[in-house]
């Protein structure tokens, strides 16, 4: 007889071995496959959709104990958020922005008060069921990752049985377990959430994980789940006719209010005419530094900010709010708003620990990918810019740009999942080099995450830490447009370059290579055992013969001739630093001067100004920049 049972009754019926201990998986190279072996033969789920899960939620990572965006432990991400959030101190961002997105905007989350049991989502308190059903401690399915994937194991077969469906050996009947195991409440997101588990097991998968594990998945290319098993599953169904997302990923429409409160005040965007008006030519990457529900409130907020996309980290589900044709206020950046369409990532900067799921990278690299095709957009570090890399428009607004992502965010594994890894494209002695370390091994220290100067925890990190010399025991590369010394703070990014980055090469001395970056000389550790850039060529610019150096833009407006007599023309005000004569940039593209008049809430006053000056964006530091085409001549990196 088929039928549903209650999950007590599964774990009696099903389960025992409950008091059976886990091995450790510590200190044998094999532990870790073992224990999927061994949790997956103890509960009668197949070996590879563990696996497929397991890789899924974490990339089998076990992140040594400490618990994800929200809340989630070990290889299969058990989320137990109500004790995360005990035991976590608050995280802010790095400053506040106003309603246009011109300075910076206030921290989106304030310290969150202790949930009741009951006020948790169900997609957030997995691991307490986990417990129930085999009989294991909670502080052991967090610290044990034997324990950990056997919880795992456990609530497959549990959702198996809650769904009538018998305990197979075939992975294809196991499709609305699977779903169900992403803890999402709609159809959309849980069956997002299985395709790309079974995508997993039909590519199959081997990695080394972060405590020296090697697992391994064998791929199974035919494998056609029963996805019928979803429409049993009891799921809500989301409204999603209003958003533009693509099939592959789970979207609702959750807007932004467009408002006008009086006094010539409104929020929380400006609505446009893209890319009709003008072209969108950038994708930005936030993290939240705030939780899900909190944040969906605050993008409703009319007296806010906003931006077009939020996604959730557990199961890589998404909420548009602002249309692409619409103007969101994200950037800190006027020029790029009106250019740019903003994607918010739950999670935090200053936890290195707080990791990203697996779902979460898929889910925001298969959106990138619509929209840079539908807007064709280049995919490359220049036109896919972390909110970090997006530049003070003014000298007075250099000092108040944001951070985030921040560097544990994993710029090259998300640039594979877009379909463009980073490779080298020029021999040992390339003009330009693209940054590239190895996430996991590459550990800069840092400073602040939790109290300030003190280390942050060690952890895998996208960004390369710069010197005045070639040797560590030469002082950082200084910022001057930041005013302050160099530290190894978490969000200073005065001496700092992040993956998929592009500079010219000004010189190379052993195991260092020097770029030109911020107008100077800045050398990074490049060894040839462990590369931290690799050798590529392209277009740079430098200044034209006869000037000893030419201005720094962080912003691209037209000149004052361009506007007609109904719009105030934009200062074109330089930022604090110079191209010298003599210095390389990498070239990221050729734009016109161009501001988005939007200044109330009447749309009917809104024009885009287009100008005949011409820009190049640049890669200048960390941050992009812009130069006048008329100031620079644009060569080959290799003449």
């Amino acid at each position: 007889m088929r039928g549903p049972v209650t999950a007590l009754a599964a774990a009696t019926l099903l389960f025992p071995l409950i008091g059976a201990a886990p091995s450790d998986t510590r200190g044998s190279q094999d532990g870790l496959q073992s224990a999927f072996t061994s949790a997956a033969a103890r509960y009668h789920v197949p070996q590879s959709v563990l696996l497929g899960v397991s890789y899924l939620q974490s990339r089998w990572d076990e992140h040594a104990g400490a618990p994800s965006v929200t809340g989630g432990y070990g290889p299969m991400h058990l989320t137990d958020a109500r004790t995360a959030l005990a035991g976590s101190p608050s995280h802010h961002g790095d400053g506040s922005e106003d309603a246009r997105g011109d300075s910076a905007r206030k921290a989106l989350a304030p310290k969150a008060k202790l949930p009741k049991s009951s006020e948790v989502p169900a997609r957030l308190r997995t691991l307490p069921k986990a417990a129930e059903l085999t009989g294991l401690s909670r502080e052991r399915l967090r610290t044990d990752p034997a324990a950990n994937v056997a919880g795992g194991a456990a609530l497959l077969a549990a959702a198996q049985n809650e769904l009538g469906e018998p305990l197979s050996s075939d992975p294809a009947d196991w499709y609305g377990a699977v779903a169900r195991f992403s803890g999402a409440d709609d159809t959309a997101t849980a069956a997002t959430y299985a395709n790309d588990v079974y995508d997993v097991l039909r590519t199959g998968q081997e990695r080394e994980t972060d405590a020296g594990q090697l697992v391994r998945l064998a791929a199974q290319p035919d494998l056609s789940p029963d996805t019928s098993q979803l429409q049993r599953a009891g799921l809500r169904t989301l409204k999603s006719r209003e958003t533009e997302c693509p099939r592959t990923v789970s979207c609702e429409w959750i807007p932004a209010p467009y408002e006008e409160f009086g006094d010539g005040d409104y929020g929380n965007h400006d609505e446009g005419d893209r890319p009709t008006s003008q072209d969108i030519d950038y994708i930005v990457i936030h993290d939240t530094e705030g939780a899900w529900e909190g944040v969906l409130t605050m993008v409703q907020d009319p007296a806010y900010v906003s931006w077009q996309y939020t996604l959730r980290s557990t199961d890589g589900h998404i909420a548009q709010h602002v249309k692409a044709k619409d103007v969101a206020w994200h950037a800190g950046n006027w020029y790029v708003n009106a250019k740019s369409i903003g994607l918010e990532h739950e999670g935090f900067l200053a936890r290195p620990d707080a990791w990203y799921t697996e779902a979460m990278y898929r889910s925001s690299a298969r959106l990138v990918k619509y929209l840079t095709r539908k807007y064709d957009i280049p995919l490359d570090r220049q036109h896919i810019l972390g909110h970090d890399t997006v530049p003070g428009p003014t000298a007075s607004t250099v000092r108040g740009m944001h951070t985030d992502p921040g560097p544990y965010w994993d710029w090259r594994h998300y640039f594979e999942l877009l379909g463009r890894p980073i490779r080298p494209s020029a021999g040992p002695d390339g003009p330009l080099v693209t940054i590239r370390p190895d996430y996991a091994t590459n550990r800069p220290e840092y400073t602040g995450c939790v109290t300030a100067d003190r280390p942050c925890a060690d952890h895998g990190s996208s960004a390369v830490r710069l010197y005045s010399g070639p040797g560590e025991t030469y002082p950082l590369i200084k910022d001057i447009g930041l005013g302050s010394n160099p530290t190894k703070g978490v969000n200073d990014l005065s001496s700092r370059v992040s993956t998929g980055q592009q500079y010219a090469v000004a010189g190379r001395d052993g195991d260092w290579t020097a770029i030109w970056y911020l107008g100077q000389k800045a050398w990074f550790k490049n060894t040839k055992e462990s590369p931290t850039a690799v050798n590529v060529s392209g277009e740079v610019v430098t200044p034209k013969d006869g000037l000893t150096s030419v201005p720094v833009y962080g912003r691209a407006y037209p000149e004052s001739s361009a506007y007609p007599p109904d719009v105030p023309p934009q200062a074109v005000s330089p930022l604090p630093y110079t191209l010298p004569a003599g210095q390389r940039y990498a070239v990221g593209g050729k734009v016109p001067g161009e501001y988005f008049y939007a200044v109330d809430f009447d749309q009917a006053s809104h024009q885009v100004v287009v100008g005949k000056e011409l820009y190049y964006e640049i890669q200048y530091g960390h941050r992009v920049a812009f130069v006048r085409a008329a100031d620079v001549d644009v060569v080959d990196s290799r003449s």
